[in-house]
């Protein structure tokens, strides 16, 4: 039962969890848009707006104008963008806490990386999550000015990225690495919009009900934590998702196919970010950006490529496959899909489960190599080639 529930948990909340995140995204990536594709307006301008954009959409037009100084007046509801940050961590933290808190062992713990224990297992992730917001501020804050010095605040916080990566793929089981990178990076983007975003736009709105002159120092800060978000976004939407794909996470060059990956698609995002200037005329075609992107992604899928074994495996028979294959699975599998222990609701002790479960068998074992998870239990590449030998025999039971 307890398996049960916590498997409706982790739905329930992936699902919230990837609802919420859409609408963060979409709001953070429509923003940039804007900021990207303002002109100025046209004829005179008593309200001193600085930049405005037309659009339409669903039958009716739009008219957006930004202003960075006081606007003649604030009226109607004010709308916070806030809460899309806010759910998205809060639902994520509670899917890690389902599945990977709750499970250490299982999830996080790779005896051939670092044998932790459960408790020193749950304490290391709090530090991952805690211990990158506090370099990523220190940054921040030290590094340079906002507005001035950004280049130099990016290149020590993608240098921290690449630090805690490196980190945490030396610390945890290789699923959990590239999950808990992504999550000390969305730790970061959230905190940003609590601490800083929204806390600057408040104190911006209050000088204007007081009437008094704005301090562009919270507007500053602000955008310099939004242009961080926007990049990162990418990294972490791969980080949370390659956790799902063995042949990434169990590869010799994990750490570096993390890194590649996640500058991909900071590259990319960046090409997206400046085609809005472009088609305005504000600098040139960004082609080269998504060109290195697609370029990093195509030698990353070489270098990631399977190497064939050096030994030829020696030829089964299906009459022999499926009792070798009982050996495998008794050695690597049953103890956790038993008749007492049955995780994910998956028996595999008898002939007919083993038969009813071939085709997921050889998709979890052959094809993403995720079970066992996080090889725990060593399986061997020879033992993945009988596994799909059989399979491809039929899944014979006899």
């Amino acid at each position: 039962m307890e398996t049960y529930l916590l498997d409706w948990a982790n739905l329930l909340f992936r699902w919230l969890h990837v609802i919420a995140a859409v609408a963060w995204i979409g709001a953070s990536f429509y923003f940039v848009f804007l900021d990207s594709s303002l002109v100025a307006p046209k004829g005179d301008n008593p309200d001193r707006v600085s930049g405005e954009l037309w659009a339409v959409h669903g039958g009716g037009f739009y008219h957006a104008r930004k202003f960075m100084g006081a606007p003649p007046f604030i009226g109607g509801h004010l709308h916070w963008f806030y809460w899309e940050s806010y759910v998205t961590w809060l639902s994520g933290f509670a899917l890690l806490a389902v599945s990977y808190l709750w499970n250490p062992s299982i999830y996080l713990v790779d005896p051939s990386v670092a044998a932790w224990s459960d408790g020193q297992a749950i304490a290391l992730v709090l530090a991952f999550l805690v211990g990158f917001v506090v370099v990523y501020e220190a940054i921040c804050r030290f590094a340079g000015k906002p507005g001035q010095d950004d280049r130099v605040v990016s290149f020590w916080v993608a240098l921290a990225v690449i630090v805690g990566a490196w980190l945490a793929v030396d610390t945890f089981a290789g699923r959990a690495a590239f999950l808990i990178t992504g999550a000390m990076i969305a730790t970061v983007m959230t905190t940003n919009v609590l601490f800083w975003i929204i806390p600057g736009q408040r104190r911006m709105v209050a000088s204007l009900q007081k009437g008094e002159p704005l301090d562009p120092r919270p507007g500053l800060i602000g955008k310099q934590r939004s242009v961080h978000n926007t990049f990162l976004t990418l990294p972490v939407v791969f980080a949370m998702l390659s956790n799902h794909y063995g042949f990434i996470t169990q590869h010799e060059q994990r750490l570096l196919l993390l890194l590649l990956l996640m500058l991909a698609g900071a590259l990319i995002r960046l090409f997206f970010v400046r085609r809005h200037g472009f088609l305005l005329g504000k600098h040139g075609h960004p082609w080269p950006y998504a060109m290195l992107g697609l370029a990093l992604i195509a030698v990353i899928v070489a270098v990631g490529a399977p190497t064939k074994n050096p030994t030829t495996p020696m030829p089964i028979s299906a009459s022999d496959s499926f009792a070798r294959v009982q050996t495998v699975m008794q050695t690597h599998c049953i103890q956790c899909h038993n008749a007492a222990v049955q995780f994910k609701n998956v028996r595999l002790d008898s002939a007919n489960d083993l038969k009813r479960h071939a085709q997921a068998i050889y998709q979890q074992v052959v094809v993403q190599k995720l079970m066992p998870m996080n090889n725990v239990t060593q399986m061997t590449a020879q033992e993945r080639d009988l596994v799909a030998t059989w399979f491809k025999n039929g899944a014979p039971t006899q």
